[in-house]
């Protein structure tokens, strides 16, 4: 009898090493930035400035979940941003006309899931590029919130309203709770429901998930909607701390956003997502905006500086992709 060639363990430990880096590199690498910054920068580690970040990585945690499910099925969402914005005035405007708190959140949550899946009927029924699907509700979108509130920013003095963003539970802010509750939905979802299965299947191969029975359009415009009501809910809790809504508000979010998927492992080519990662490339996104604040860095470094991680995010997807199919 022959032996088996020295070979094929050899591979299967490369193979075995590459998919460790691959999962576990970005937590570490995060842990280790983490610890940098708590030594060397000055009150990073402090209570008020941990809740600070954990409040200014709310809004882009929460939309980050449903950004995965779309780029999971190898779809994208630009219009993200003008959402944030939209949904926020809207409230504020049905607040200020009817001082009802569940009619604001119902009218612009409504909104959101007209406006998402608008969005998935575009792309899955029309055959409308993403890119161009959603670029063009950006700034329609966006257009719509300067025209509903003339341009001016509009004032909220509802308590109960306000009281959403200040409200701090066992301590831990509102916002903080509500995007937590995101990740643990949205985990299941991905992982343990047939939905998320079917949604990575779609970002693997479309045509293969159609064969297998997969309503592949249905399910683009399902994903949609609910990033469109996530995204909705996400400009309500943003106008609730403002204590206004800003039709200016989160213009360039939808980049933070991608860029915090792309960080932690979502795959640009579909197919490809872990919860976990993304609330890895979140933390990552806020702690250097948030470090850069501290260090009272000019905006204008801090473009740059975003536009970099988007670069290096995209690349790091590249370098990834190549090595799987090594």
């Amino acid at each position: 009898m022959t032996s088996m060639s020295p070979a094929v363990p050899d591979l299967a430990a490369r193979r075995a090493r590459r998919e460790w880096v691959v999962e576990y590199s970005m937590p570490l690498a995060y842990a280790v930035l983490f610890g940098v910054l708590s030594a060397t920068v000055e009150n990073f580690f402090s209570p008020t400035n941990i809740i600070g970040l954990m409040l200014s990585v709310a809004q882009i945690g929460m939309v980050a979940c449903t950004m995965m499910m779309c780029l999971a099925s190898r779809d994208f969402d630009l219009s993200v941003g003008s959402m944030i914005a939209f949904s926020g005035v809207l409230g504020a405007i049905i607040l200020e006309r009817t001082d009802s708190v569940l009619l604001a959140f119902g009218g612009a949550l409504g909104a959101g899931a007209l406006i998402g899946a608008g969005n998935g009927f575009l792309i899955a029924y029309l055959r409308v590029n993403a890119l161009i699907a959603t670029l063009a509700t950006m700034l329609m979108v966006r257009g719509l919130a300067f025209i509903v509130s003339h341009g001016q920013a509009v004032g909220i003095a509802n308590d109960a309203f306000m009281s959403i963003g200040d409200a701090r539970p066992a301590g831990v802010p509102l916002p903080v709770i509500v995007t937590g509750l995101c990740f643990i939905v949205f985990g299941v979802l991905l992982n343990h429901t047939i939905f998320g299965r079917n949604t990575l299947a779609i970002g693997g191969n479309p045509e293969a998930a159609r064969l297998a029975g997969v309503r592949v359009e249905r399910l683009r415009v399902w994903i949609f909607l609910l990033q469109g009501v996530v995204t909705s809910l996400a400009g309500l809790i943003l106008a609730s701390r403002i204590t206004s809504g800003q039709p200016n508000s989160a213009q360039g979010f939808e980049l933070d956003v991608i860029s915090a998927c792309v960080l932690g492992g979502v795959s640009l080519q579909g197919g490809k997502a872990r919860i976990f990662g993304v609330l890895i490339g979140v933390l990552i996104m806020g702690t250097v905006e948030n470090v850069m604040n501290l260090l009272d860095v000019d905006a204008f470094y801090q473009y740059l500086v975003r536009g970099v991680i988007l670069l290096a995010a995209v690349l790091l997807d590249q370098l990834k992709t190549r090595g799987v199919r090594r």
